[in-house]
């Protein structure tokens, strides 16, 4: 683990440095050609840039070797699912992607343009994303409240030839698969004989269902706000019909109560609040991932006088499960590899290259690596073109 890992906690954050720091936005454009004369404005304008245009008229695949394109990542949201903050719409939603623009150059080293959607119609966006396809080489999309974010993100899948992820569900799924290999290396667990709750069905609690499913969990369990999804209950939308069919092999009733006596791991990613006693009724060495933002579903600190490993979504407490260790190297190894779209086995590797960087300096409060760490960028990018070479989608 390098020594980022090591630095303190985030501090108070003051409005006057947070309003200061994001005033006429956290984006610019740097320009690549020199246009320092007259010969080099004449070669990356006016009359230069016409031959270049010319030829990718004749030949479509050169917009990959002499534009931004194929290299460039639209975060994509309508604003109804921001952070904590819920719907407050496409204008609001402007300053989270221009955040996580800036974290895709950071730490993928990938340009990338937010475009936020005055629209929730899943058929506007869709057609939107389609018309505007020769401008960018893949969508993340961001933010899009469930469950229509499935349909969403499954229609560009459909829709488009470049890579689609919804970052909300599968971004979180992986690094909560890669802590959960942390941890039970850790505590000398067998992901096979364990039984995790999911409290929330959401886009993030579906996305961590399934890959942790696929990764050869023992027994996933998911409590929406109505109790324990199950096969036969009322009301259940198409979504968790098929969520229903695959978890809870045990056939529970009840609630989070029920869930959650006698399991091995919690992973929160709902706004539920979750009681002491609760986190006390599940088995010895328990693991908790406590990941609602601001308020986790139960405090750390709360969690840790029962549980043998403790994660959040916060950067002020240890094991911080932060999607920003999987997007970047996503998307990064799918541009790569020419890779048409994101496969599980590529989130899957991508989970697998996250753990491989914590494995060297493992512990109950470093279970995966800093957010700040550089080898994960380059380490699951890797891991993910090769998956996709793999997949046959490269």
């Amino acid at each position: 683990m390098t020594a980022l890992n090591d630095q303190p906690m985030t501090t108070h954050l003051t409005d006057e440095e947070i309003f200061r720091a994001h005033e006429g936005g956290k984006l610019g454009v740097d320009v690549t050609a020199s246009l320092a004369d007259p010969r080099a404005l004449s070669i990356a304008y006016t009359p230069g840039v016409a031959r270049v245009s010319r030829a990718i008229a004749d030949d479509a695949s050169l917009a990959a070797k002499y534009t931004w394109a194929h290299r460039l990542v639209a975060v994509v949201s309508d604003g109804t699912a921001v952070l904590g903050l819920g719907d407050i719409g496409a204008s609001a939603s402007l300053p989270v992607m221009e955040g996580k623009a800036a974290l895709f150059k950071t730490f993928g080293g990938l340009d990338s343009i937010p475009l936020v959607l005055d629209t929730t119609d899943v058929d506007e966006i869709v057609e939107t994303l389609v018309r505007l396809r020769p401008s960018f080489g893949a969508v993340n999309l961001e933010d899009v409240a469930a469950p229509r974010c499935f349909e969403l993100e499954q229609r560009l899948i459909e829709a488009l030839d470049v890579p689609v992820m919804h970052d909300d569900q599968h971004g979180t799924a992986v690094v909560v698969l890669a802590a959960l290999r942390g941890a039970n290396t850790v505590l000398d667990k067998d992901v096979r004989n364990q039984r995790v709750v999911i409290s929330g069905a959401g886009a993030a609690g579906v996305a961590c269902a399934k890959i942790l499913l696929a990764a050869g969990i023992g027994e996933v369990t998911v409590v929406d706000s109505r109790g324990i999804v199950h096969a036969g209950r009322e009301g259940l939308n198409p979504v968790k019909e098929e969520l229903a069919a695959v978890t809870n092999g045990s056939g529970l009733r009840g609630g989070i109560a029920e869930a959650l006596r006698g399991a091995d791991v919690f992973v929160g990613v709902s706004s539920s609040k979750v009681e002491e006693e609760l986190i006390a009724s599940m088995s010895g060495d328990s693991i908790v991932f406590a990941l609602s933002n601001p308020d986790p579903e139960v405090h750390p600190d709360v969690a840790g006088r029962h549980a043998a490993v403790v994660a959040t979504g916060r950067s002020d407490f240890p094991n911080q499960i932060n999607n920003v260790l999987a997007f970047p190297g996503i998307f990064r190894g799918a541009l790569d590899a020419g890779a048409k779209r994101i496969t599980e086995g590529m989130k899957l590797a991508a989970a697998d290259a996250i753990a491989a960087v914590a494995s060297d300096d493992l512990a109950v409060d470093r279970i995966v690596p800093s957010a700040l760490d550089p080898r994960v960028g380059p380490e699951v990018a890797a891991a993910v073109a090769l998956a996709a070479r793999q997949d046959g989608v490269a």
